[in-house]
Formats: structure tokens, sequence, C-alpha cells
């Protein structure tokens, strides 16, 4: 048979697939076991508002799903315009945000150019590179036992930009590491990368990070036209499954996204309950909350179980076994608990686990005490 490896560019064979968290159905057909937990994809525990259902249930019937989406996504952008005081062509809708990041490699990358990035940061900033046949350069992020552990090193991502750089993807706060910038930092470094050299504000955990803490990404698109903030649907507003997602940018720069989108990239019900979850600002708050209270009760049992955890802006903590994690992680999946192993990120002893519900996050910690007292 043909090797049509042969065939293919160098960037996206020399990948591996992104690995998703395991899905619970998964894990019960492998195990044969019932009633597991999913706390590896920082999916919202409260679900999505009833806002979002309603909204979804009014929709549906007729000619609904006969149609096409509008391509535009006209309503939709009017109300993110409204919500983020910005005009309509400044907007780029995406399969989730992820969707944002291919786009502006696939615009912006290609052989003889190249990405920066931090080490320990978000796995599709390398494949969306790859895929695009550009160069990818990974900064080497804070030590261990500085002030941020793993957190961005944004001096070291600025030495790795010279004329071949395009583009730039930091993600505040990080995934897997919960990390986060301080906003002055932030500025500073975006004030020093060339004009020409595009920036990526990556802020799909932006609500779960203290207002004192956040980034004023709004008004730094004004100043900078070199700046793109992407934000996502699946993680406050509880609509994963929906994949939606968009980007703000300067006019000029969302025209170009807009001309490597696909024409229908996302769908009508994503429509529909984007709109619903963007008005739902009581279900924010209280997911904000609810994680607040589940964050402090998992450091806490992180606490009387010995171990470190890095610090967090999100709704997720990583937490450091001190030893391989992998065998900790099996036996957490015999326990009907699915959390995440970072050993593809360069942190073979650490897991993260999302927070959960109250009688999940009771859940996750009584596993891990049974499966550390067996080890």
């Amino acid at each position: 048979m043909k090797d049509f490896k042969q065939l293919a560019m160098p960037g996206p064979v020399a990948l591996k697939p992104y690995t998703p968290g395991k899905p619970v159905e998964v894990l019960e057909r492998e195990l044969g076991i019932t009633g597991s937990i999913k706390l590896a994809s920082n999916e919202n525990p409260l679900g999505c508002s009833a806002t979002v259902t309603a909204a979804v249930q009014a929709a549906l019937g007729g000619e609904f799903f006969a149609r096409y989406p509008d391509a535009s996504g006209h309503e939709l952008k009017s109300d993110l315009a409204a919500h983020h005081g910005i005009t309509a062509d400044r907007i780029t809708l995406g399969n989730g945000s992820n969707d944002i990041l291919v786009l502006l490699a696939q615009a912006l990358l290609g052989p003889g150019r190249a990405s920066v990035f931090s080490g320990y940061a978000f796995a599709v900033y390398p494949i969306a590179t790859a895929a695009a046949s550009g160069e990818a350069r990974v900064a080497s992020a804070l030590g261990p036992d500085s002030a941020m552990p793993y957190g961005h090193d944004l001096d070291a991502m600025r030495a790795l930009i010279d004329d071949d750089v395009r583009l730039v993807f930091v993600a505040n706060p990080n995934n897997p590491t919960g990390t986060w910038l301080e906003p002055d930092a932030f500025e500073a470094f975006l004030r020093d990368v060339p004009e020409d050299v595009v920036v990526v504000l990556d802020e799909a955990y932006h609500h779960y990070q203290p207002e004192e803490w956040r980034i004023d990404s709004r008004r730094l698109l004004d100043a900078y036209p070199n700046l793109v903030v992407t934000r996502t649907f699946s993680k406050i507003y509880g609509i994963a499954a929906l994949r939606i997602g968009y980007g703000l940018s300067h006019p000029a720069l969302a025209d170009i996204l807009n001309r490597v989108r696909q024409p229908f990239n996302n769908n009508a019900v994503a429509h529909v309950a984007a709109r619903a979850a963007l008005a739902d600002e009581e279900f924010v708050d209280e997911s904000v909350a609810t994680n607040l209270t589940g964050l402090a009760r998992i450091r806490q049992g992180l606490d009387d179980l010995g171990l470190g955890y890095l610090p967090t802006h999100t709704n997720f903590l990583t937490f450091d076994l001190g030893r391989d994690a992998a065998s900790v992680y099996e036996a957490m999946l015999r326990e009907g608990v699915i959390v995440r192993p970072l050993a593809g990120y360069g942190m073979p002893n650490h897991l993260r686990t999302t927070i959960g519900t109250a009688d999940e996050n009771e859940r996750f910690l009584a596993a891990l005490g049974r499966v550390l007292g067996g080890q």
C-alpha cells in the first residue's frame, strides 16, 4: 500500500494527534464499570443555563434543520459587538476558539514562517503551526520554583521573535497550568513586539479570573492593531458540545480570517445557544461562585494529602505527585474518576482535575486518597 506520509508535508507527519480527555462512555465500556465521573476536560459542572436550553428548544422544529445557518452569523455577531462595545466587522466566529487559532495559522504561517509560544502551553498551538507547515518556536517557561511555576516567560518569548515570526500565542490564564500574566507585564510585552507580528491573547478561561487580575484586552485591541483576542462558549457558558467561539481583532485582520474560514463553520443550534448564553449573566456569576467554592475544597483536600499544586485562575487545578503520575491516573480510572494526565505537555509528574460539583469534588478527593494509600 502507498505510504501516504510521503505525500504529506513534513509538519503534519511529525505531529502526534491531539488526545482529548477520555469520555465516560469509553471508560465504562473498557472497564465494565458504571457511574463514572469526568474531570478531565474543564467542562462546566452546572451544564448550560436554563435560558440556553429554552432558547434551543424554542428554535427547533419546522424547517430549522433543513436550512443552512447564516454563514455570516449576523445576529450573534451583533450581540457580541454590543457585549464588547466593538463593531461587528472586528469579529470572527469559530467552531470553538480552537478554530480561530487554526485560522490564524492558516492565514499567517507557512514554510519559512514561525510561531512563538511558551512551554507547557495549549497543545493546539504546535498542532496549528505544524499543520500550516510553519516553524514552532517554544520558549522556556518559568521554573518550578518561581513565583508563577511553569508560567509564561515573556522575556524568553520576546527573545525568539525575529523577521521570520508572524504569530505569537499567549494563553491567559494558561491551560494546562492555570497560571496567568500580570496585566502590565503583558502590555509591556505587546509594546515591544514588532507591529507586523500578530499576538493572540487566548482568553478561554477569562471569566474564572478575578477582575483585578484580568488584562484589559478590549482596551488593548484599540491600541494594538496586531492583537487578536479569542474567547469560547465552551467553558463558563457550558455549551462545549456545540463548538462555538470567536476572535476579536482589527477589521483588516478579521477580513483575512473570514477569507479562510469555512462558510458554515458554526451550526444554527450553536448560534441560538450562544446568543442565549451571552445574555444570561446570572448563570455566569453562579458558575464562577460554584467554581471558587469547589476550588477551595480541592486545595484543602490536596493539602490534607500532602500534595503540591500550581496557582490557578481557572476552573481546574494541576497538582504534583512528586513522581511519575501514570500509575495514579490509571488507578483513578479504575475508581471511575477521569482526570487529565500531563505527560504529553512535558509534565509527567502532574495530573489536572476540573473543578466539579460538590459531590464530584468529594468523590475525586476520596478516590485519590484511596489510590495514594494503596500505592
